[in-house]
């Protein structure tokens, strides 16, 4: 068994770990993309298989790029032969992604049973071109010593030293993968957990805190959200809906069967899950539906530094910031009587003692909440806003409709999942009627 160390390993071998985040660059110098994963195929019998490189393109868009198109990889970056295939990379059953699904997983050392977990993996090229795994740098978790591995201490051992790669992942940890997603934001944690099987996705999701995967399910589509917060217990799916916004709480809480809805809501803050309970007495595609009961919400005595300071607060959407609403107490809603709006851009004139009072827009045109869709998108449109409030018959705001709701139902359902060409074409057909 070979004991090399990583840093003196020969330029062929590519550690998996270190390769991603790497740039990869066309035959010109032009920089096409950056690594995101390695594919391999992991085989009953023989040596697992290197086929191709994940790459993040601009847009955010992961596209498969073969590893026979591969020229180059050394001094830090990719080089390719530049033919690259823009179609969004869509794993195969018989593929293994080994970020995602390999890194963290417990194998077994041959010579007596020894567990150990795999934190990074080798792959060199050969002859023939092909790559294959060769090496796995472990660090022993339990079981008896073996190959000399001391509890926690690490070290490379040869592919062949080890058993258990390909097995079912029910005891991988997540700890490599979370790291590698550490910076990355909602949307993209979204689209990086559509790429993994159903069990993985929800291993990785559960180990998300409450906001961040609040965020993340917020930016999935229906099916995928749903089949992870079946996954969680209900005590946690229960405090991740608190976490969410409540129009898309209510969203996902619509999707799930009755019974667990009920739960759920339940389990729920009892502010919370009332704000949710009244989103779900609208149909989805009204202003009450659309809106969220949260926006931005101040009495008139309030002075701009106070509103930019709210505006400035992390949980609220770039849409629903751009607008503050100017209501009489009460300020939660249903609020008291809506007395007009400030739009965040005439704040940033004003000096910070300004009274947001003195400031109001009282001509903005309010909807009601059984108003359609249709309404809300000529609003927007009309006036060239991104939020509009919703009020009762007796003028107390109820809630906001931003833009960005309303996108979220013009889109196809499974647009987070589509390419960019197939939602541009749903699109110029829903525009044309």
């Amino acid at each position: 068994m070979s004991t090399t160390t990583r840093s003196s390993v020969p330029p062929s071998r590519v550690y998996v770990a270190r390769l991603v985040g790497t740039a990869v660059f066309d035959p010109l110098g032009d920089q096409v993309g950056r690594v995101h994963d390695v594919v391999v195929l992991i085989r009953p019998k023989g040596t697992p298989r290197a086929v191709g490189l994940v790459i993040e393109v601009p847009g955010k868009r992961r596209v498969f790029l073969p590893l026979t198109r591969v020229t180059s990889i050394d001094g830090g970056a990719v080089i390719t032969t530049g033919l690259v295939n823009i179609r969004r990379f869509q794993r195969r059953a018989t593929e293994t992604l080994v970020v995602a699904e390999l890194l963290d997983r417990q194998v077994t050392l041959r010579d007596g049973g020894t567990t150990a977990v795999v934190e990074d993996l080798a792959i060199e090229p050969q002859r023939n071109r092909d790559w294959h795994v060769t090496k796995l740098f472990v660090r022993r978790a339990s079981g008896r010593t073996g190959l000399g591995l001391r509890r926690g201490e690490a070290r490379v051992v040869d592919i062949g030293d080890i058993t258990g790669l390909g097995l079912s992942p029910a005891q991988q940890g997540a700890t490599a993968l979370l790291a590698t997603l550490e910076d990355f934001k909602p949307a993209d944690i979204a689209d990086v957990l559509r790429d993994l099987p159903d069990a993985r996705r929800l291993e990785v999701a559960a180990e998300l805190d409450d906001e961040r995967l609040a965020d993340v399910l917020e930016e999935l589509g229906d099916e995928d959200r749903v089949s992870i917060v079946s996954g969680l217990d209900l005590e946690r799916a229960a405090d991740v809906l608190d976490a969410m916004q409540p129009d898309d709480a209510a969203d996902l809480i619509s999707e799930l069967p009755s019974q667990t809805a009920s739960l759920l809501l339940e389990r729920m803050e009892p502010d919370e899950a009332e704000d949710v309970r009244r989103l779900l007495a609208y149909d989805e595609h009204t202003a009450g539906g659309l809106m969220t009961t949260e926006p931005l919400i101040l009495p008139p005595e309030a002075t701009v530094a106070t509103a930019l300071a709210h505006a400035r607060r992390e949980d609220v959407t770039p849409a629903l910031a751009a607008m503050l609403f100017v209501v009489r107490p009460p300020l939660e809603t249903p609020t008291g009587k809506l007395l007009g709006a400030v739009h965040l851009q005439h704040a940033l004139r004003e000096p910070p003692h300004q009274l947001i009072g003195s400031l109001m827009d009282k001509d903005v045109e309010a909807l009601a909440p059984e108003d359609k869709i249709g309404k809300v998108t000529r609003l927007l449109a009309t006036y060239n806003l991104t939020a509009l409030p919703v009020v009762d018959e007796g003028g107390r705001l109820l809630g906001a409709v931003s833009v960005d709701d309303v996108l979220d139902h013009l889109l196809p359902d499974d647009w987070r999942d589509a390419d960019e060409d197939v939602t541009d074409e749903a699109m110029t057909r829903s525009a044309h009627g």
